[in-house]
């Protein structure tokens, strides 16, 4: 269905791809994986419109492709006043409506032929995308996305999470030939998540999605492509073999690549000892033999294991309370609070958070998260008291609403304080920010870097209160880690919005979780179960722990060359996987 071979594409500040190839084919479900900025949504729009971009190596695509596309950043278009039924059935519908029209022209047109035409030509069309079913196929799906209360309910009323398996179902019932989604896991639910992994599982056609989200990756795809440091690699197979292929293959480059460095110093030593004889003795012999090592140190340095898949950039995120308050001391109280819009979403809500209480507000998409958490921020609601001594920093799922997108990311952190072009550019460094890409408006960035980018804000700010709404949203698996790490770390307090659950887990103190029009407190050993009882297969989430702490184990033993040790611990991590598997 489409075949790239040895693309290469830069943007004026950064090359992303260095002729890089892949196939994919038809019914072939593709998880597109790979760190944030690393040009993975670029991609994807040059196969959807290569016409706009100037790029060299081949782009190979079925010219009779019909390609459907759910965004990272879905809008709800609000001058439509349409139900979810009329959403998805759009095509189909104005189909219809067509087909209906042309009957009735038929009656009293004397240009038969023309009309019939038209007709047959609909007619056709309909037929082809399953018109005849279009209405029980509606309820089919939105019955396995657990989604037939939305039926009837107009389209704005949907939250964000809604709206976007709504946009995966509209795309899926075109029945287009490949479907392509940027992140359609975001802001997704843990109940909608299950719907998603139960839509693309259920899916017959051929679909490529970029996502970071492992409980999708463990489940869905039987392809992964993988973009890294302008190179990729393609595996047939699982996200889980991969995974445990990737690190097999860290092991041995890593190990390969100190042999090698050995050896190039070693015969370093040896070209200049040969030098020195050669300058003092101008025999024809020793000069072969020089010129003989140094053709084999050319070799060597060529040979000179590089390692686009090992040395993937993990930021160094840093979140420090500069001015601490009283461990027992009260942040953050809320009483009696109550919102609505059209209907009552919370209503007489209680909870205090202390000053290095780390606490995640989960709960169903639509039920006011967010409406709460800026509340708290603009500590305005007479329901809401923050403590005087409390400096809050605020992470937004809207990014504009942090990031001014038309500056550049020097003109940002200039306006945060920073002094010098020089102080920028260290401290961004550390967040994966490269120099040449200082003076690139913030606009032009991906939704990880973006995010990234508001971390880092946040960081400079030394807040002792993080209001955080789905902080872990864009990022790949290497900030997420780097998240969770200065989160553990972190001396402040922290409310965080949030429906990933490994997060949560590794990181929370406990929850505050949003059920029937009220906010009760739940330790993490009830919310364990609740989250098995309702969403995961039993023990799914334990193994995954245990998967993720023995990778840990696994890069940390790399770092310090040890070998023997990784691979014991990589043994151990075959063995995890096999239970799962049996």
């Amino acid at each position: 269905m489409i075949t790239i071979e040895d693309l290469s594409y830069s943007f004026p500040q950064k090359d992303l791809y260095n002729k890089i190839s892949f196939t994919l084919e038809d019914g072939q479900h593709c998880a597109f994986i790979g760190s944030s900025g690393s040009g993975k949504s670029t991609l994807v729009d040059i196969i959807m419109d290569p016409e706009r971009y100037l790029f060299d190596g081949i782009l190979k695509i079925d010219p009779n492709c019909r390609i459907g596309y759910v965004s990272q950043f879905p809008q709800i278009d609000k001058t439509k006043e349409n139900t979810v039924f009329q959403y998805i059935g759009e095509e189909f519908i104005e189909l219809q409506n067509e087909i209906e029209s042309l009957c009735a022209q038929m009656e009293s047109s004397e240009d038969m032929d023309a009309l019939l035409e038209q007709y047959q030509q609909a007619l056709d069309t309909f037929d082809a995308i399953g018109g005849s079913d279009f209405e029980s196929n509606i309820d089919k799906q939105l019955y396995l996305a657990n989604l037939t209360k939305l039926k009837n309910l107009m389209v704005t009323e949907l939250s964000g999470g809604e709206f976007k398996l709504i946009q995966v179902i509209k795309e899926m019932l075109n029945s287009p030939d490949l479907i392509i989604m940027d992140e359609p896991d975001v802001f997704l639910d843990f109940e909608n998540l299950n719907a998603l992994k139960s839509l693309i599982n259920s899916h017959k056609g051929t679909l490529l999605v970029i996502t970071h989200n492992r409980y999708l990756l463990n489940h869905c795809f039987n392809k992964i492509i993988h973009l890294e440091n302008m190179e990729l690699q393609e595996f047939d197979g699982s996200y889980i073999d991969y995974n445990l292929s990737l690190l097999q293959s860290k092991i041995d480059t890593q190990e390969q690549a100190i042999a090698d460095d050995e050896e190039i110093l070693r015969n370093e030593l040896l070209i200049d000892k040969l030098r020195d004889i050669a300058t003092d003795n101008a025999d024809a012999a020793k000069g072969r033999t020089l010129k003989a090592r140094v053709k084999f140190q050319e070799r060597l340095e060529a040979r000179r294991i590089k390692g686009p898949f090992v040395d993937i950039k993990q930021p160094k995120i840093r979140l420090i309370a500069e001015h601490e308050i009283s461990e027992e001391a009260t942040a953050l109280s809320v009483t009696d609070y109550s919102v609505s819009f059209n209907e009552i979403l919370l209503e007489d809500a209680n909870f205090e958070i202390k000053s290095t209480d780390k606490v995640a507000l989960i709960g169903s998409n639509g039920t006011g998260k967010t409406t709460l958490l800026r509340e708290i921020f603009n500590n305005n609601h007479p329901s809401i008291e923050v403590n005087k001594d409390v400096n809050m920093a605020y992470f937004s799922q809207n990014q504009d609403e942090i990031l001014n997108e038309s500056r550049t990311i020097l003109e940002e952190f200039y306006e945060l304080g920073f002094k010098t072009y020089q102080e920028i550019s260290s401290y961004i460094s550390d967040y994966g920010f490269d120099e040449e890409i200082l003076s690139q408006k913030i606009g032009s960035l991906s939704g990880g870097e973006k995010n990234l980018l508001q971390l880092a804000k946040i960081s400079a700010s030394n807040a002792n209160m993080l209001l955080l709404d789905e902080p872990t949203s864009h990022l790949d698996t290497y900030s997420q880690i780097a998240l969770e790490k200065a989160i553990k770390n972190y001396n402040g307090a922290v409310l965080m919005i949030s429906h990933d659950f490994y997060f949560i887990v590794n990181c929370m103190d406990f929850v505050l979780i949003i059920e029937d029009k009220t906010i009760r407190k739940m330790n993490m050993k009830k919310f364990r179960k609740m989250i098995y009882a309702k969403h995961f297969d039993k023990d799914y989430l334990e193994i995954e722990q245990k998967k993720k702490s023995v990778e840990t184990q696994i890069e940390s033993a790399l770092k310090d060359s040890n070998f023997e040790l990784a691979k014991v611990l990589f043994e151990e991590l075959e063995r995890i996987i096999n239970t799962i598997s049996h």
